[in-house]
């Protein structure tokens, strides 16, 4: 198998609409995501964004159309999906009772990564919290808590990478990190980011306004 960034990756979404009971909260949407492109979904609060991500992840079934994942020119299989996949959304739980290099170490057994000690102190540098590492996260603020739910969504060096709100709780120094992992990512695979954030709508070549 090739390294990650040798392969080729496409995110297909078709004719996806969603519906919550009589609610319609999007119809018809289609577009494609290739590696080295970012797509920024953006619109009012309860236009779907998150929603989207969602479906996009394979954690909701949209209520028509369909998504793919296609790698090295295979759509691979809605469970096989999450694997390639790195989430970040407001709803990702940490485990504030534990430290922050111990949540990176059970996230990594989760997902049947192999990963030393030193490998997570080095994707916590990567974040800015190298000298967190041993603090509980229920000590953390709202932006070091952000930058470690980017480190667990990068933990496995994703082929698409989703990001719902990446710059909430960021200063300037967060928000520069997160805009060298967008880099690094489309070096690697593709990225949607939801956001209404103009100083992120930067961060993808192609725009999806949701009403």
């Amino acid at each position: 198998m090739a390294p990650p960034n040798q392969r080729e990756v496409t995110l297909c979404a078709q004719a996806l609409t969603q519906r919550f009971g009589p609610n319609k909260i999007f119809e018809s949407l289609t577009f494609e995501v290739p590696k080295g492109q970012g797509l920024v979904v953006t619109g009012p609060n309860g236009s779907g964004k998150t929603t989207l991500l969602r479906i996009l992840s394979g954690l909701l079934r949209p209520t028509q159309g369909e998504v793919r994942l296609n790698i090295d020119g295979k759509a691979i299989s809605p469970e096989e999906r999450l694997r390639h996949i790195g989430f970040i959304t407001p709803e990702l739980a940490l485990y504030e009772e534990l430290t922050a290099l111990e949540n990176l170490e059970f996230f990594a057994r989760v997902r049947r990564l192999k990963r030393t000690r030193a490998d997570h102190l080095a994707l916590l540098e990567r974040v800015g919290l190298k000298e967190r590492g041993r603090d509980l996260v229920g000590a953390f603020s709202s932006g070091m808590k952000q930058r470690l739910k980017l480190a667990f969504a990068i933990q496995h060096e994703p082929m698409l990478l989703l990001l719902d709100e990446p710059g909430s709780s960021l200063d300037e120094d967060g928000r520069a990190i997160v805009k060298e992992v967008i880099s690094k990512q489309k070096a690697r695979g593709a990225l949607v980011v939801a956001t209404n954030d103009e100083r992120e709508l930067a961060y993808g070549e192609e725009k999806l306004a949701l009403a």
